[in-house]
């Protein structure tokens, strides 16, 4: 399989990324770094699958671009909590077509895929030096709404809108429906950076794991998500589990059998409970005490011997439930505070519904060249053959979320799982599809000109 960039491509695409103010979101400032980020993901997500040297990461370090990577993510989950449910409510917006708002709403999921390939690193989280806090905040708030969600009973994916809901929609609401569904994703990416960060945790400063443990108390967090378990549930007396992105039906000699999502929660609390600094430092109340207990019912003789690390905790948390832990220890420290989410808030704030208009005039309502332009720049940014080889499972049908079965002919870039469906998503697809057609057919005719 061919690499989607070399290493010269990747480290001049890494040392011209910049800090994008969040009123520039859709620019072609925007869309070109955009653009960027979605080839360095494909190629370091190739390079990890493959067990291959990761130089996109050793480029970031040596860069130190990391910080800004973390800056691009939270202006584009700002952007979704404070600009796109106003976009969505203003009456005069009717776009020809959603690919350029659905590709700022993707933007969230490629930059926390890029950081879940490369915090994996010692490195990495080293020189991201201030922004880890950022980052921390950034997983806690994704963490303790996937944890609100689940505890309301609001399975996020699995209660997908019915196959006439669906049809019955019109562009915008299909949109809102997929940045959902695209949130579950995202906050299960978040808790992959999460333990990364907490497995090299005597590298980073004394404010990160102040900030884990004493102001987010980041270990409750994690045993509500152990005692809610987002990415499992059952339908019709039928266990079903989220994994590599999709729901599936669990066989009853498979269901006792960990995920990959419960081992990092698992390996998460082993960090931040058992490793010297985090136990020194975490303030064993009765509250906190209590709710560590829980965890206890879950540590069975089969959970245990799938991650035998595990045995460690239970033994801890055998001691916890008869003695009182030491108080923290409380050493002056000159606390940091996070600022890339303050910052960008108290810039905009006021500005939401101005910002809003502005991108709708300037950027989601483009016009006939315009929309040729971006279709253009797609075809470009997106290697298919590429992609396909990472995703383990089939894409999804564009009209009603099965497995997708085929793809449009014309385009190759929408799924369907039957004719019916293909039919049905024909009127809300047919421009889309000529321009991507279009694009696809002029990249093709350069490269033969070229080779």
């Amino acid at each position: 399989m061919n690499s989607v960039l070399q290493y010269g491509e990747a480290e001049g695409y890494i040392q011209s990324l910049e800090r994008i103010p969040l009123r520039e979101i859709g620019s072609p400032r925007w869309f070109r770094q955009h653009e960027y980020l979605e080839k360095l993901n494909m190629q370091a997500l190739f390079n990890a699958s493959a067990k291959q040297e990761e130089f996109i990461k050793d480029i970031f370090v040596s860069f130190a671009k990391i910080p800004t990577l973390v800056h691009g993510l939270i202006v584009a989950e700002i952007w979704k909590q404070k600009v796109l449910p106003i976009i969505c409510r203003l009456q005069d917006f009717s776009p020809k077509s959603t690919i350029p708002l659905y590709m700022v709403i993707h933007h969230e999921a490629t930059i926390i895929n890029l950081l879940e390939t490369i915090m994996f690193h010692k490195e990495s989280c080293e020189t991201a030096e201030d922004a880890t806090l950022d980052l921390v905040d950034y997983c806690h708030r994704k963490l303790t709404l996937l944890a609100g969600h689940c505890a309301r009973g609001e399975i996020p994916i699995k209660d997908r809108v019915s196959h006439t809901e669906l049809s019955n929609m019109n562009s915008v609401q299909v949109l809102q429906n997929q940045s959902n569904m695209l949130e579950f994703e995202i906050s299960l990416k978040a808790l992959s950076v999460l333990r990364y960060i907490s497995d090299h945790i005597e590298s980073l400063s004394l404010s990160v794991l102040s900030r884990m443990l004493n102001t987010h108390n980041l270990p409750c967090v994690l045993v509500q998500l152990v005692e809610h378990c987002p990415w499992s549930c059952r339908t019709g007396g039928k266990l079903e589990k989220y994994e590599e992105g999709k729901w599936r039906e669990i066989p009853d000699e498979d269901q006792l059998k960990m995920t990959k999502l419960d081992g990092q929660v698992w390996i998460t609390l082993i960090n931040l409970l058992l490793k010297p600094d985090c136990h020194r430092k975490y303030d064993f109340n009765n509250f906190n005490k209590n709710q560590l207990l829980k965890l206890r019912g879950f540590l069975t003789e089969v959970v245990i011997d799938q991650l035998p690390n595990l045995a460690d905790l239970q033994r801890f948390l055998s001691h916890l439930a008869v003695t009182d832990p030491a108080p923290p220890k409380k050493d002056l420290i000159l606390e940091q505070l996070p600022e890339i989410w303050n910052d960008i808030v108290a810039e905009n704030s006021g500005k939401w519904k101005a910002i809003a208009k502005h991108q709708v005039q300037k950027v989601f309502n483009p016009s006939e060249s315009e929309l040729r332009k971006q279709a253009n720049r797609l075809a470009e940014t997106y290697n298919l053959n590429v992609m396909e080889s990472l995703i383990p499972e089939k894409p999804k049908c564009g009209t009603c979320g099965a497995e997708g079965a085929k793809r449009c002919s014309r385009c190759q870039g929408e799924w369907y799982c039957n004719r019916e469906c293909q039919v049905k998503h024909w009127p809300k697809h047919k421009h889309a599809c000529q321009l991507m057609a279009e694009a696809t057919e002029k990249l093709q005719k350069e490269r033969n000109i070229k080779t």
